[in-house]
């Protein structure tokens, strides 16, 4: 679990430091392959090619593909207080930055009666995908749903996984922070298939297809944005998540072996990466890491991430090699632990 990769005493270009970055080449290119038959199945047969999906990927069969009203009113009736609250907060925080994003229209005169005008317009409509799979993320229903209105787009589809434990159902908490943005429009459909269904639409399901789609997701989500990538507009291919952190010796290992933990725990092919001037302090972080790890509700997917070739401990000289090997790695999310 976390192997090592020393690269003290080596003075190294950028482009041998990308050679050295940890990262599941394999996990990708499989990926973009798959993610494309599912795509182009979900364009041939629509419908009955989600169904199919949602067996073999999900577990659920006879599900609601396209979510009744009725289901987005039951759950936010059952949302717990306290969690309603925390979104209510994060909606309005969102809102506030989003707000500050949109750029102001300007006007270039160049000439007499020659003029540059430049407006930003929203698109009419777009597909937003939230992961559900393996986590459920309901601020990801919010950092999608909420620049896109801020933006002034009039139709939003929201898809995330079905869930077996709820009978097919998207998880409650997703539907309803959905409901609280007063989105309607929501499918229980995943992973690559939903990418391709909110690109191409779906007739049978009363889907048309979105002008772009955007969202966070695995491999196969991102590999499958790529496939439709030309017909739609898309957001990042961001992938399995990724965290990388600095750190010297004045740092807390208990600390730094949750973050890495906490990343892990989303996906076998996450990627955790810790990089570091003391070789005891990456010693502390191991033991933490291998005694957290255990304890875990998801043990066994920590311990794929972690093992994977897309996770290490970086042993380095110092701050500014730390600091080279972070921009070739240009991860996710970083940290910084340093006196």
């Amino acid at each position: 679990m976390l192997r090592t990769i020393d690269l003290r005493g080596r003075a190294l270009s950028r482009a041998e430091l990308l050679a050295t970055v940890p990262r599941a080449t394999s996990a990708r290119e499989e990926a973009l392959a798959t993610a494309a038959h599912i795509v182009d199945d979900v364009a041939a047969r629509g419908e009955t090619a989600l169904r199919e999906q949602a067996e073999h990927f999900d577990g659920v069969t006879g599900h609601d593909v396209r979510v009744p009203p009725e289901h987005l009113d039951e759950a936010l009736a059952a949302l717990d207080p306290a969690v309603r609250d925390a979104l209510e907060q994060a909606i309005e925080r969102v809102r506030e930055a989003s707000v500050a994003q949109v750029p102001a229209p300007a006007v270039t005169e160049l000439g007499p009666g020659a003029r540059v005008r430049q407006r930003w317009q929203p698109v009419r409509r777009v597909g937003l995908y939230v992961p559900g799979g393996k986590a459920v993320y309901p601020s990801s229903v919010v950092m999608n749903v909420v620049p896109a209105q801020v933006a002034g787009v009039t139709e939003i589809a929201v898809a995330s996984p079905p869930q077996r434990e709820f009978g097919g159902r998207v998880h409650p908490v997703i539907l309803g922070a959905a409901k609280l943005l007063g989105v309607t429009e929501v499918y229980a459909m995943g992973g690559a298939g939903a990418i391709g269904a909110l690109a191409h639409g779906v007739a049978e399901l009363g889907l048309d297809p979105v002008d772009v789609v955007t969202g966070p997701g695995n491999n196969f989500v991102a590999a499958a944005k790529r496939a439709v990538a030309g017909l739609v507009g898309t957001d990042a291919e961001a992938g399995a998540t990724e965290i990388l952190v600095v750190a010297d010796d004045s740092a807390d290992a208990r600390l730094v072996a949750a973050d890495l933990i906490s990343q892990a725990e989303h996906d076998e092919q996450a990627s955790a990466v810790l990089v570091t001037t003391s070789e005891p302090f990456a010693a502390r972080v191991r033991d933490e890491v291998v005694a957290r790890a255990a304890a875990t509700r998801h043990s066994e997917r920590i311990a794929a991430a972690l093992s994977g070739p897309q996770s290490a401990i970086v042993l380095v000289d110092d701050v500014p090699a730390a600091t080279a090997f972070s921009n070739a790695h240009a991860p996710e999310h970083l940290e910084l632990h340093l006196a």
